[in-house]
Formats: C-alpha cells, sequence, structure tokens
C-alpha cells in the first residue's frame, strides 16, 4: 500500500513528462542533430560558418537585441502601471482588466496586420494627420528609408499585442501581497511611493521573475508582427531562421539559427534568475 503511493505522483506526471519528451525533447535533439551534422552523417561546424558568416546575421542580431532592449522594459513599466491602477479601482475593475486582456486574444499575424492598416502609406495614422494638416501627403512610415519610424512601428505593435501576458502575470502576484502591509505602513505615515518601493516591488519579484523570463524568451522569437509591418526591411533572428527554411530550402543552417536564439533565451534566463534570486522567506 505505502509502494503504491510513491508511485502516485509520478505515474500523474508521466503523460507530462511523455508529452515534453515527444514533441520537445526529440525535435530539439533533431534540430541540434541538423545543425552540426550533414545529410551524410558526418559531423560539422560548417552550418554555424554558414549561419554566423551571413550578412544578415550581425544585422538581425542587434536588430532582435534592439527590441528586446526597449520593449521588454517599456511593458513591464506599463503593465506595472496598469496592475496599480486596476488595485485603486472601486467598481469596475474586472472589466478594465478584460479590456486590457484583450489583445490575448489575437494572433500575432493578426496584430501585425492590424497595425500595418494603421501605419502604411494610406492608413488610418495618415489619414488623421492629413485631416488635421500635419503633413502634406502619405508618409513612408514602414519605409526601409525611415528606420527609426520603422522601429517605433513595431515597438508600438509589441507593447500593444504582448504587454496583457505580463499585466496577468503582475496582476496575480500584486493580489496575492497581503494588504495588512501596506496598511501598516500608512498608519505609520510611509508616502504611497515609499510604500511600492518598500513593500509591493520586493515582494512582487516572484512575478517580476516570471514576467521577465517569459517576456525576453518570446521578444527573441519576434517574427510575425515584423514580416507584417517591415517583411524583411527590419532582419530579426527568427525571421532569417524562417528564410533559410522557407525561401533557400536550407535546414540545416535554419536550424543552427534556432539553436543559437535558443541560447541566447537560455542565457537571458539564467541572468533574470541570478539577478533577481527570490530567498525563501519572500516566498513565504
Amino acid at each position: 500500500m505505502h509502494s503504491d503511493s510513491n508511485r502516485t505522483p509520478y505515474l500523474l506526471i508521466a503523460p507530462s513528462v511523455a508529452f515534453l519528451l515527444v514533441l520537445f525533447v526529440w525535435p530539439l535533439a533533431e534540430t541540434a542533430l541538423m545543425a552540426f551534422r550533414t545529410p551524410d552523417g558526418v559531423w560539422t561546424t560548417q552550418y554555424l560558418s554558414k549561419m554566423t558568416g551571413d550578412l544578415n546575421f550581425s544585422v538581425a542580431l542587434k536588430n532582435t537585441l534592439i527590441l528586446v532592449a526597449i520593449i521588454v522594459p517599456l511593458q513591464i513599466c506599463v503593465a506595472l502601471s496598469m496592475a496599480m491602477m486596476l488595485q485603486k479601482l472601486e467598481w469596475g475593475r474586472m472589466g478594465f482588466l478584460y479590456i486590457w486582456t484583450i489583445p490575448l486574444g489575437v494572433c500575432d499575424l493578426a496584430a501585425g496586420l492590424a497595425w500595418l492598416a494603421i501605419f502604411t502609406d494610406r492608413g488610418y495614422f495618415n489619414s488623421v494627420l492629413n485631416a488635421l494638416g500635419l503633413v502634406d501627403g502619405p508618409v513612408a512610415w514602414l519605409s526601409y528609408d525611415n528606420p527609426v519610424a520603422l522601429f517605433v512601428c513595431v515597438i508600438l505593435a509589441e507593447i500593444w499585442r504582448a504587454t496583457s501576458i505580463v499585466l496577468v502575470i503582475l496582476v496575480a502576484g500584486v493580489q496575492l501581497i497581503p494588504k495588512e502591509y501596506n496598511e501598516a505602513a500608512e498608519v505609520f505615515g510611509a508616502k504611497p511611493w515609499t510604500r511600492f518601493i518598500k513593500i509591493t516591488l520586493p515582494l512582487l519579484k516572484p512575478s517580476l521573475q516570471s514576467a521577465l523570463i517569459l517576456r525576453t524568451v518570446l521578444a527573441f522569437e519576434v517574427f510575425a508582427v515584423v514580416y507584417a509591418l517591415a517583411g524583411r526591411d527590419l532582419p530579426v533572428l527568427v525571421g532569417e531562421a524562417y528564410n533559410w527554411q522557407g525561401a533557400y530550402q536550407n535546414t540545416h543552417v535554419a536550424s543552427a539559427y534556432a539553436l543559437f536564439i535558443l541560447g541566447v533565451s537560455i542565457l537571458s534566463t539564467l541572468v533574470y534568475l541570478r539577478v533577481l534570486r527570490v530567498r525563501r522567506e519572500t516566498l513565504a
């Protein structure tokens, strides 16, 4: 009887383990093999060399890092502000939360196409500017000749599309903070900003860590929004992997790109786990 109870947890997680092995570990192993082995079975690093020697590799890496460095901090700040605003609302809190999380139901490509309709030459944004007399004709916001505007359009689209993911995590974390802490600090005369810095942020560290890891990993994989708005005018890492697989029919170099993106994502996760290390007493 005792041995059966010891096996129960393992039996319960067995389907999840099998799912991960079949749909994650096995494809990942196949991807690694394709990146380091020729079709004849010879081990090689030529595909990695071809990836790093690609003209678009350094540009795609730079663009991806810039997008991650701008988008993730902005999304954390915006989502944190929205979560704090929700806590202050006396009525309609759930209604605002539902409205703010609507982008969760919109796929990446659909979001990109929606923002394309806004920023294209004959889009809504140019129409409004023209109606207000601020521009004389269509402005090419999404042109290769206007890289700053192109970056800004992609950043705005990504912030609208994915901030709700961070918001949901932070709202859940804020709701777990005991109200007695803030009430006691208020009794002793602590100002709202002091309570936020000294109480809310430290207790929100586990949620911030999860949000940062999830959002950074997804930001390194940004593709559909960039592809819809900029096409190949704004190379990113996943876009280059897609091109090598789809346009050039070279699965080996595409696999090398995939492994590189995975490595960068793992590295960023380890940095977050180190910098935002959560102590046991904080979690208790």
